[in-house]
């Protein structure tokens, strides 16, 4: 089984970047009758077609979900997604068409190495490039100028890479994929040990958390510019509100990988796509999913 969202059938990832300008772009494609969910718990998310994921909404299922750089200049660039699946006729049929569904999120990384961002040929060419082969972190698609801990700025934060993760429990697949572009350090939650975070100028972890407590003039009004974004599989058979719920609850897995989370600084966003294969809790889907998301972060450390 791959460690990743491919461990769920019907799951291909691609991915498309510009190193030069550290920015680029990730499309998960599902084939077949997947449901969708989101959970959005950040104070400066930058989202499309978030609304339809709400259990009140008409549309209960997704054909891909899109991450991207390039703040909300990146939202754009689904537009090159869905030109790819209508011309694999695949979407939701209406009178006048096929239309794909694609939610979709973007992390800020205008600072890290340029101002430049993924355009719908990028998007375009991430899903030429899906597969369901095995991944492995490196710093490529939507992870290509992700950073964590910016108190400090961005000269002082760390470089993560595209996270991965998944477990097998029985018939139960639940996987995780992340892109960490967080405000906050990422810890090691078994040992307490900041692993990727702000650095003083001597190259050592500050502790955000603590730098913030311990200054209560400090003003972080003009840091809005993170996001962490995780993308849940499951062969589960789950409805929207459920998947919804499972997004809830993957949360947990930010919270304990992440100092301080879901803040007014950070977007974060979790996705859940479910292929409906198998009849599982609620309960033990939703707690699968806070452990690989929580294990996904870490392996975003590198």
């Amino acid at each position: 089984m791959n460690n990743d969202l491919t461990a769920v059938k019907g799951i291909k990832i691609g991915h498309a970047d510009d190193q030069d300008s550290g920015t680029g772009c990730t499309v998960i494609l599902a084939d077949g009758n997947f449901t969708i969910g989101a959970e959005v718990r950040g104070g400066a998310p930058g989202s499309r077609e978030i609304a339809l994921t709400d259990s009140r909404a008409a549309v209960d299922q997704a054909n891909a979900v899109f991450l991207s750089g390039g703040s909300a200049y990146g939202l754009d660039a689904a537009g090159g997604v869905m030109k790819y699946l209508k011309e694999k006729n695949v979407g939701f049929q209406t009178g006048g068409g096929v239309v794909p569904i694609v939610p979709a999120a973007v992390i800020y990384d205008l600072e890290y190495k340029s101002n430049n961002y993924p355009d719908q040929k990028m998007a375009y060419q991430a899903c030429t490039s899906a597969s369901n082969s095995a991944q492995t972190a490196h710093s490529i698609g939507a992870a290509a100028g992700a950073t964590c801990g910016k108190l400090m700025g961005m000269d002082k934060a760390t470089k993560t890479v595209l996270g991965h993760a998944a477990h097998k429990s029985g018939d139960l697949t639940v996987s995780a994929l992340a892109v960490v572009n967080a405000f906050g350090d990422i810890k090691n939650p078994n040992s307490g040990e900041i692993i990727a975070g702000a650095k003083n100028e001597a190259g050592d972890f500050i502790n955000t958390e603590k730098t913030i407590i311990n200054q209560p003039e400090i003003n972080l009004g003009f840091l809005r510019e993170n996001t962490t974004l995780v993308v849940i599989a499951t062969n589960a058979l789950l409805d929207k509100s459920e998947a919804n719920r499972v997004s809830m609850m993957a949360h947990s897995g930010l919270s304990r990988t992440i100092y301080p989370v879901h803040t007014l600084l950070d977007g974060d966003s979790i996705f859940t796509l479910a292929s409906n294969k198998i009849k599982a809790d609620i309960n033990q889907v939703g707690i699968l999913a806070a452990e690989v998301v929580k294990r996904a972060v870490i392996n975003s450390a590198g």
